[in-house]
């Protein structure tokens, strides 16, 4: 592959700024303090991205434009003290550089951890429409789906490079795929080709000895069908978890519940993206009923309680959880992030 993948330049190294320049933290309550302080070590906490001015007051000080917090609000964020880890959508839009990546690591303490989605290019097995009200709309087949060569040439070599062993997780997002991809024929290459992604389990072991591959399949199939034996083994065989993903694409949580069963003991890795009530498509309609995420508009008591329980249960079989929250789940992923909090620690301390 060249450079000709990579549409952006790495940005310039950041240069030192007076605090005024930046983007200063929120003031912390003590609750939230005493709140992070009692949370084990091995839970990371966080958000889908970090670029919403809504969230002055919770993360930052004062609204900021998106593009300042964008560029420079990472390091009021790590600042937050229940916030140790963070989702980078960005990835899976656009592949990143080691440069970039770097950039991003040299903003938060040694201790954070990024969960890095897989670029579409590589996870999606369609290419889609970015028009109007076609964007997301299949155009035709992707050449590179599942690449493995494509997956270490431009995915994982510049993501360990650049953010080392503040690498996280790694998930390889699989978006929706077309009806005769399920076949059986189909299913087979399917799982040949993950395994030879997957593979890299051990590779960035190495490298990174806590960071995983997780593997988040927007599928029902995969959860509800004979299809859910042939994954958990595939996952098994290569090293790699399950990213448990709540999406109203996907069943509950507790139909997904099942596979993290039989992959136990193992860490738990989640994504809670969007609330049900809004279907299948509704990204857009969770967009204009919740900015600009600074409350909590449908909180979502069961999903909450039923991850609150499993992520206890994987603390206390000694085992680390990384779950990033999106805005779109309940209203407000940093007051969502609190809220759970809560409930993990009232499910440890029981």
């Amino acid at each position: 592959m060249t450079l000709a993948l990579f549409d952006d330049a790495p940005e310039p190294a950041p240069k030192k700024r007076s605090a005024s320049s930046g983007v200063l933290p929120a003031f912390v309550s003590p609750e939230i303090q005493s709140l992070a302080k009692e949370l084990p070590a091995s839970l990371r906490l966080g958000t889908s991205s970090w670029y919403f001015p809504g969230w002055a007051g919770l993360v930052w000080d004062q609204p900021y434009a998106e593009a300042k917090l964008s560029k420079k609000g990472l390091r009021a964020y790590c600042q937050h003290p229940l916030l140790r880890t963070v989702s980078l959508d960005r990835a899976f839009y656009r592949p990143m550089q080691a440069e970039q990546y770097a950039q991003l690591a040299e903003q938060v303490d040694d201790d954070f951890r990024f969960v890095v989605k897989v670029p579409s290019m590589i996870s999606d097995a369609l290419i889609r429409s970015t028009e109007g009200n076609k964007a997301g709309r299949g155009l035709q087949s992707n050449p590179h789906f599942l690449d493995a060569k494509i997956f270490h040439e431009i995915c994982l070599q510049p993501l360990l490079e650049g953010l080392k062993h503040q690498l996280g997780a790694l998930v390889l997002q699989i978006s929706p795929m077309p009806a005769h991809m399920l076949s059986h024929s189909e299913i087979s290459k399917l799982f040949g080709q993950l395994a030879c992604i997957l593979s890299a389990q051990s590779a960035i072991k190495n490298i990174v000895p806590h960071a995983l591959i997780a593997v988040e399949l927007r599928n029902p199939e995969f959860i509800s069908t004979p299809l859910r034996e042939e994954l958990i083994a595939l996952l098994k065989d290569t090293g790699a978890t399950y990213c448990l993903g709540l999406h109203a694409k996907l069943p509950p949580i507790e139909d997904q519940l099942p596979i993290l069963r039989k992959l136990w003991p193992g860490p738990l890795v989640c994504r809670w993206n969007l609330h049900s009530k809004h279907g299948r498509f509704g990204y857009e309609s969770a967009l204009s009923s919740y900015e600009p995420f600074n409350k909590l508009v449908d909180e979502d008591m069961h999903t909450r309680e039923q991850l609150a329980r499993v992520i206890a249960g994987t603390l206390k079989g000694g085992q680390k959880a990384l779950v990033t929250i999106n805005n779109k789940a309940e209203g407000s992923a940093p007051l969502s992030v609190a809220k759970l909090g809560t409930a993990v620690l009232e499910h440890i301390s029981r």
